[in-house]
């Protein structure tokens, strides 16, 4: 061992290996609050568990796929919460527990997702305000106008085999929505590291103007990453209708906060240009696990709010200290 090697500190060896690789270490600290969870609680560790934890992971790693996409762009999106809620919405109105309409629900959710981000690429570039004010002035509109349509109240259900497609579990623990995964991770993997636009994405987010003298588009990749994060922000909001059967105004809106957390956390760069989905999918497992151990645990709400929120600024803390969230 070199004498370099032998005065590095604890916490520069942290620094370094989360640098390696945030997907790992966010796996990592998941396994060891599983572990922690299941040690206050044995009865805890059951199918029933596993099958909701790995299905939470998805929903959530569902809605931050667009987030990861806008974050290494350079951008921030704060109306994938309200874009979920509103095509749960509009997913549990149109289908209202009759099945044979799932196509057409995909086809109005990916409408409305492309219209909603097509919005906000459009007006973060021509008025030239922050994306965090343009989204959630947005995401407030879109709201409104689910509170408006709906009165506040649950709309319908979702038709029986929708629900079926994705609650129902596969040699009795992995829930059927993993099929979905199976379609969506791929997409989102090709889009970000084989696509033309992925490899733009990546150098707009680095710099810019770079990309603007290479000939790239810069404005027309903006709203692009926009466009594909509403569409993806519904196909969660689906998926989150078909879990809970029923929706109402504002039943997802925490997700712009939580999918938000598990794509920093997951090691993407808050400034853009640097990031993967693989670490945003170890990311949503984190948080996820995170939240189950404070239910599993039975802690009022207010305490798991508490803890969960003190959790994930030590997170957040720990990772914006490695070098690649800060670049």
């Amino acid at each position: 061992m070199t004498d370099t090697a032998r005065r590095m500190t604890f916490n520069q060896r942290v620094q370094i290996f989360i640098k390696a690789s945030p997907a790992r270490m966010a796996v990592i600290i998941s396994l060891m609050l599983f572990a922690i969870t299941v040690a206050f609680n044995p009865p805890s560790f059951n199918a029933n568990t596993l099958n909701a934890v790995l299905l939470l992971t998805l929903l959530l790693s569902f809605a931050a796929a667009g987030q990861t996409m806008v974050l290494i762009g350079g951008g921030l999106d704060f109306s994938v919460g309200a874009m979920m809620s509103s095509a749960a919405i509009l997913t549990t109105y149109l289908m209202n527990g009759q099945d044979g309409k799932f196509w057409l629900v995909f086809g109005l959710a990916m409408l409305m997702g492309a219209a909603v981000g097509f919005l906000n690429g459009f007006c973060s570039i021509k008025i030239d305000l922050p994306p965090m004010i343009v989204t959630m002035a947005i995401s407030n509109v879109v709201t409104r106008v689910g509170y408006v349509l709906t009165q506040g109240s649950p709309s319908g259900w979702v038709g029986p085999s929708f629900r079926q497609s994705i609650v129902a579990k596969i040699a009795g623990v992995v829930p059927s929505l993993t099929l979905y995964a199976l379609i969506v991770f791929p997409l989102v993997f090709f889009l970000l590291n084989r696509s033309r636009f992925g490899k733009q994405l990546y150098l707009m987010g680095n710099n810019p103007t770079a990309a603007a003298l290479a000939g790239i588009k810069v404005n027309r990749v903006r709203v692009l990453m926009y466009i594909f994060s509403g569409m993806l922000s519904c196909f969660a909001g689906m998926i989150g209708a078909g879990y809970m059967s029923t929706a109402r105004a504002q039943i997802f809106d925490e997700y712009a906060f939580t999918s938000l957390v598990a794509v920093i956390v997951g090691g993407t760069a808050f400034t853009g240009g640097i990031g993967s989905y693989t670490g945003s999918i170890a990311g949503a497992l984190l948080i996820t696990v995170l939240s189950n151990g404070l239910t599993v645990l039975q802690l009022s709400q207010p305490i798991r709010n508490i803890v969960q929120g003190v959790v994930m600024i030590l997170l957040l803390i720990l990772y914006n200290r490695a070098r690649p969230v800060r670049q």
